[in-house]
């Protein structure tokens, strides 16, 4: 029996909405059809933002795959300080987008409420 047999159907429903969430968002809007609101919002940290895109929607795919397989429940930690400093990046640099439509306010609180849920519910291994 492995460690992830013993963990409880909410921690594995959490970790595949949440790796869903990160490998979608790293694929689709960063790699498949940079969208122009995330390249708006990169532009602000330099000149090679179309490139820094690319590599943030890399790093979001492993992240999410991290989420999924990984043992530990650090990652979901720092899945709730990643999406309340993204909320900040957001607010402070484009706050016009906290009121649209599928916002960042109701996706970042789903993914952070997830992540709690899962941290809670999940059980350290034995010793």
């Amino acid at each position: 029996m492995s460690l992830f047999d013993r963990q409880p159907p909410v921690v594995w429903i959490s970790r595949v909405a949440l790796a869903f969430v990160w490998i979608y968002q790293g694929i689709v809007p960063k790699l498949v059809c940079q969208s122009p609101v995330e390249l708006g919002l990169l532009a602000h940290l330099g000149p090679l933002y179309g490139i820094f895109c690319s590599v943030m929607g890399y790093g979001e795919m492993l992240f999410g795959l991290l989420i999924l397989l990984s043992p530990w429940r650090w990652p979901f930690l720092l899945n709730i300080a990643a999406m309340l400093s993204l909320l900040g990046f957001v607010s402070l640099h484009e706050p016009g987008l906290l009121t649209e439509a599928f916002n960042p306010v109701s996706l970042n609180a789903a993914v952070i409420a997830l992540s709690v849920i899962a941290f809670i519910s999940m059980r350290k291994p034995a010793a």
